[in-house]
């Protein structure tokens, strides 16, 4: 039994975007070598997250103005104050409702080494507060 965990870093440059990360995750499950198990991707993030779904550009942009649309920034959110827990101001309550919404985890079978997904699946990481330094992170189980 292989267990593998990698973090993998990504700098997002937009305050809202989907990066492509299939290429990157497919890439971890070859180097484990695992032939047979499952993949699971996952952000470390509360305001960005993951989602799987057809791969161009118009959709990606229809993800981010709808998410937009449903949790516009300057909403009153019960978020927006002060926060006696940590003492900062929370500010970015529809940042985490994004999360929330579109989820912040994946995975998919390994059959042959590969990931099997459709033909047309991929794997986003989306950036729902950025600019950022962020951190995903990919896990490979099986044999």
């Amino acid at each position: 039994m292989i267990i593998k965990l990698e973090k993998i870093k990504v700098q997002t440059r937009k305050p809202e975007e989907a990066i492509d990360i299939t290429p990157q995750v497919e890439e971890v499950v070859r180097k484990t070598g695992v032939k047979q198990g499952l993949v699971n991707v996952m952000t470390s993030h509360t305001s960005s997250g993951l989602l799987v779904t057809e791969g161009i550009p118009c959709l990606e942009e229809d993800i981010l103005t709808h998410f937009s649309r449903l949790f516009p920034e300057d909403e009153d959110y019960h978020h927006r104050r002060y926060l006696d827990y940590d003492g900062r101001l929370g500010f970015n309550a529809e940042t985490h409702l994004k999360s929330i919404l579109g989820g912040i985890s994946c995975f998919f079978p390994i059959e042959d080494g590969k990931i099997v997904r459709g033909s047309r699946q991929t794997i986003y990481f989306m950036e729902y507060d950025g600019p950022l330094l962020r951190t995903y992170m990919v896990q490979v189980i099986g044999e």
